[in-house]
């Protein structure tokens, strides 16, 4: 399986090669910070990004952990995403 969560990063490798990530570390008591999201060129333009997003919020979720978002694009895609407002702070 191409993607793997861990406590603050999802990643997604082919091959052993890590070709996108979503990184959110803790900030405070039960809240990370989305601060950084990467896709390689290879990869761009098919969807990666946003399945990247959708297993952060995931997380989260059963995590019960809160997020703020630094990333312009966790940023964008949350506002796309209004059914993931709640992780929000």
């Amino acid at each position: 399986m191409p993607y793997k969560t861990e406590r603050n990063r999802v990643v997604y490798t082919e091959d052993g090669r890590k070709l996108a990530e979503v990184t959110f570390p803790d900030v405070a008591d039960g809240v990370v910070d989305i601060d950084r999201t990467f896709v390689d060129d290879a990869l761009r333009g098919r969807g990666v990004a946003a399945e990247l997003m959708e297993r952060v919020a995931a997380a989260l979720r059963e995590d019960g952990r809160s997020a703020t978002a630094s990333c312009s694009y966790a940023r964008g895609w949350f506002e796309k995403h209004s059914e993931y407002s709640d992780i929000l702070v």
